[in-house]
C-alpha cells in the first residue's frame, strides 16, 4: 500500500465536510469511509484486481477538490463537445455537472412530477427517505479504495427516483463535466432508484473540455425493483491527459432486467468496475461494452455479474480495439451462488489488435457452486484478417479503408445493441472518425 496518514489525505484532496450536523447519518458513513481509506490506501500492482494496472503516477499528484464556483460554461460550449451534444439532443431530459456541481442553467430536468431527477445534493437536504433507504447501501466501500474516497467525499450528483408502475419513455442523460486549469479531483455520486413494474433509460456521460489533467472518480448505484426494465449507458470521453475511475453498482429485484453499456473512449487512465448482483428469482441482466484505445492510454475494465438467486439469465459481450502503443484489461468474473439454480450465462471478451505494441489482458472466470446452470465464457484476441483485406482490396478499397471497414464491422456489433437510436447513430460517427484517424495515422508510419 501507499502509506498515507489522514492529516496528509485530508490535505492533499481538499476534504471538506459539509455535513457538521452531529448525529447526521451521512456523516457516519462518510466519517468511515475516509477512515477505511487510510486503511486500504491507493491500491497497487501487488493486489490481483490491479495487477496490470498501476495508480502510483495519480497517487502522486497533489489534487484540488474540483470547484465550480467562477466556472461558467454556456450550452454552446458544450454543444461542440461530442457526448454533450447527446444531452442537449431533442426529447432528452438533461442532468448536468459542472466539476461535480449541478448546474441549473445547463440542466433541464422536464419529467412527470412524479418522477424525481434531481441533484443529490439537494435530496440529501430534503432528508429523501430513498436517499436515505439507498445511498452508499450497495457499492461497498470496505475493499474498494476508490469506493472510499468516493463516499468519504460524497456532495453531489445525480438522484433519480421513479416511482411503481411508471413508464418513462424519454431518455434521462446525466452529463458530467470536467474544466479545469489545476490538477484537481471530482468524485461524482449517482443514485438510480426505479420502482417496482417501472423503465427508465438513463445515459450517463463523463467528459473532459480541454486538455488537462484531473481526476473522476464516479460511483453509480443502481436498484431495480421487481419486474422493472432499466437501461444504463455509461460513456466516457475524457481528456486524455486525465485519470478516470468509475464503479457502477447494480441491485437486481424478482424479474427485472437490466441492459448495461459501457462505452470508453478517452482518459489517460480508465478504470471501470461493474457488478451485477441479480439478487431476486428470474433477474435476467445484460452487460455491453467497447473500448477504443490509441498512443499511450491504458483502459481497465472489470465485471462481475453475481447470480444469488436460482433462474437468473446474463449474457456479457465486450469487444476492445486496440491502437499504437496503448493497453487494455478485461477482467470478468461469474459467481453462481449455491442456490442459483437453473442459471443461464455467457461471457465473451473479443480484441482486435491494430498494432504489435498493442497489448491486451483478458482474463474471463466462472465461480460455480450450483450444479444444475448453463454457463459459458471465452476470449480471443487477435489481428485485422489479412484475407477479409484482400478480399475488399480486390474490390477496389484501399488498404486503409480496408482495415477500417473491418474494424467498423467487428465494433459495430456492440453499437447494434443499444435501443436509443440518436445515441447510437452519434456513436457511430464518432466510431467512424476515430477509426479513420486511425488509419491515416497507421499510413503515414
Amino acid at each position: 500500500m501507499i502509506a498515507t496518514t489522514e492529516k496528509q489525505l485530508l490535505s492533499t484532496f481538499g476534504f471538506n465536510k459539509t455535513l457538521n450536523e452531529n448525529g447526521h447519518w451521512l456523516r457516519d458513513i462518510r466519517d468511515r469511509a475516509i477512515a477505511r481509506f487510510n486503511e486500504l490506501g491507493f491500491p497497487t500492482t501487488k493486489l490481483e484486481d490491479w495487477k496490470y494496472t498501476n495508480v502510483s503516477a495519480l497517487a502522486k499528484i497533489p489534487f484540488e477538490a474540483a470547484a465550480a464556483d467562477g466556472v461558467i460554461l454556456t450550452r454552446e460550449q458544450l454543444r461542440g463537445v461530442f457526448l454533450a451534444e447527446a444531452a442537449f439532443a431533442e426529447n432528452c431530459n438533461r442532468l448536468v455537472f459542472v466539476n461535480g456541481h449541478y448546474s441549473g442553467e445547463l440542466s433541464s430536468p422536464d419529467l412527470c412530477d412524479q418522477v424525481i431527477a434531481t441533484s443529490l445534493a439537494k435530496a440529501i437536504h430534503d432528508e429523501s427517505p430513498s436517499v436515505r433507504a439507498h445511498l452508499a447501501r450497495y457499492a461497498a466501500y470496505d475493499l474498494r479504495a476508490f469506493v472510499a474516497l468516493n463516499t468519504a467525499f460524497i456532495e453531489d450528483g445525480a438522484f433519480i427516483e421513479v416511482p411503481a408502475g411508471a413508464v418513462i419513455e424519454t431518455p434521462i442523460h446525466i452529463l458530467y463535466v470536467s474544466t479545469s486549469t489545476e490538477p484537481a479531483a471530482s468524485h461524482p455520486r449517482s443514485l438510480i432508484v426505479v420502482g417496482d413494474r417501472s423503465q427508465a433509460r438513463i445515459i450517463e456521460s463523463h467528459v473532459g473540455l480541454g486538455d488537462e489533467i484531473y481526476l473522476t472518480n464516479a460511483v453509480t448505484e443502481i436498484i431495480a425493483g421487481q419486474n422493472s426494465v432499466v437501461e444504463h449507458y455509461k460513456l466516457q470521453d475524457e481528456s486524455h491527459s486525465a485519470f478516470h475511475v468509475s464503479t457502477v453498482q447494480v441491485e437486481q429485484g424478482r424479474d427485472s432486467v437490466v441492459t448495461s453499456h459501457s462505452i470508453s473512449l478517452g482518459g489517460k487512465l480508465t478504470r471501470n468496475d461493474v457488478t451485477v448482483v441479480l439478487n431476486g428469482e428470474g433477474a435476467e441482466c445484460s452487460l455491453n461494452g467497447l473500448y477504443i484505445t490509441s498512443e499511450r492510454q491504458h483502459v481497465d475494465n472489470h465485471t462481475v455479474i453475481d447470480h444469488a438467486k436460482p433462474h437468473g439469465t446474463s449474457r456479457e459481450l465486450y469487444k476492445g480495439i486496440l491502437c499504437d502503443k496503448s493497453s487494455a484489461v478485461f477482467d470478468g468474473s461469474i459467481i453462481v451462488r449455491t442456490d442459483a439454480q437453473k442459471t443461464d450465462s455467457r461471457q465473451s471478451n473479443k480484441n482486435l489488435l491494430l498494432s504489435e505494441e498493442a497489448t491486451i489482458n483478458s482474463k474471463p472466470q466462472l465461480e460455480i457452486n450450483a450444479d444444475d446452470v448453463k454457463c459459458a465464457h471465452g476470449t480471443s484476441i487477435g489481428h485485422p484478417d489479412e484475407a477479409s483485406i484482400f478480399y475488399l482490396r480486390s474490390r477496389g478499397i484501399d488498404q486503409r479503408e480496408a482495415q477500417a471497414l473491418l474494424t467498423y464491422g467487428f465494433a459495430n456489433d456492440v453499437l447494434d445493441r443499444m435501443s436509443i437510436e440518436g445515441l447510437r447513430v452519434r456513436l457511430e460517427c464518432a466510431l467512424i472518425a476515430r477509426l479513420s484517424h486511425v488509419a491515416q495515422t497507421r499510413s503515414r508510419e
